[in-house]
Order: C-alpha cells, then structure tokens, then sequence
C-alpha cells in the first residue's frame, strides 16, 4: 500500500516541504500519493502503510482544515504509523522562548484534536516576501530585522534545513518498515 502525505500551507512553502518528503519516500521505494488536506477525494487514512502531515504555523495556530482532519481521523490515524512536519520560522529563532513556544505547537494541536502523531518534525519555514503585501512584507521585515535576519525584500528566504528533513523522512520510512513486519 501506498504512504499518503497530507499538507496545509498558507504561502506554499508546506506543499514544497511535503513534495520533497514524498520524493524521498519515492526514492526509498514506496508507492506516495500526496494531498492538499483541504481537498476532497483521498482515501481514508487507515488504508495506507503510513501517514505523512506537513502543516505551517501561522498567527500562532495550525490551518482549521489541518485541525478538522486530524479531529475527524484520528482513529484511522493511529492505526497506522504517523508523523508530523510543524513549520514554522519560530523553531528558526535565536530567542530560546520562540523556539520552546514553536516546539510546544504539536502539543496544543493533541489537546485539541486528540490525535498525537508518532513522531513529530519541527521545520525552519520562509520569508514569502515576494507573495506578501505591502503591509505584510513590512512587518515581517520588522519582524526578521529585530532577528537579525534577512533584510530583503526583493526575494525570498528559506529556513528549511533540509538535510534534517530527509533525516527524519528516513525514520519514518524504517518505522513504516517495521510496522510492516509486525
């Protein structure tokens, strides 16, 4: 059976976030279907090998059809062996306090939804600065100046440590891989 990886995204950093684990996840051997969670017309969780969730932080929440899904399946989640990538620029912070707050996310979103996914991943997100408005590219400049970060706005700043990223893709690959003997 197949690996499904579900994504929320805001700006499209998420989608390119889950699209490189399912082309790992591919380049391992495994057969992946992957989906935008706010798009009907996928199978039920339950039917694959493994579930794969990527979804972005954004004015301190989770996207509402990442929390819907998860409340409505978390059953047929837990059936399978499942995994969460949490993006977010906070887990990227020099300030200790924005990185606890980025790393205690996954936690709010088990008490709301009451599904606690295997492992969890905590991503570097990015700038968007070319796709956010006038109001917005100022505050986040504002935003990433008082980080020392990134000043401009002409283009934009990924975070993504994707090396990592393919790290723990792996893991969760040998996961699916044992789950499968058992």
């Amino acid at each position: 059976m197949p690996i499904l990886v579900l994504y929320a995204t805001v700006e499209g950093h998420s989608r390119k976030i889950a699209e490189h684990a399912a082309n790992q996840l591919e380049e391992l051997g495994h057969s992946v279907i992957v989906g935008d969670v706010r798009e009907p017309g996928f199978a039920i969780p339950g039917r694959f090998d493994g579930v794969l969730l990527c979804a972005p932080i954004h004015m301190g929440r989770y996207p509402d059809a990442m929390v819907r899904f998860l409340h409505d399946w978390k059953d047929a989640l837990e059936a399978v062996p499942t995994a969460l990538i949490s993006v977010t620029l906070g887990i990227h912070s020099e300030n200790a306090e924005e990185r606890a707050e980025a790393e205690g996310f996954p936690a709010k979103l088990e008490r709301k939804t009451g599904f606690r996914p295997r492992r969890i991943h905590h991503a570097a997100g990015a700038l968007k600065f070319l796709e956010y408005d006038f109001f917005k590219r100022m505050l986040m400049r504002q935003i990433s100046a008082s980080e020392d970060g990134p000043l401009d706005t002409g283009k934009d700043h990924e975070f993504t440590d994707w090396a990592a990223l393919d790290a723990f893709v792996q893991e969760f690959a040998d996961d699916i891989a044992l789950a499968g003997k058992g």
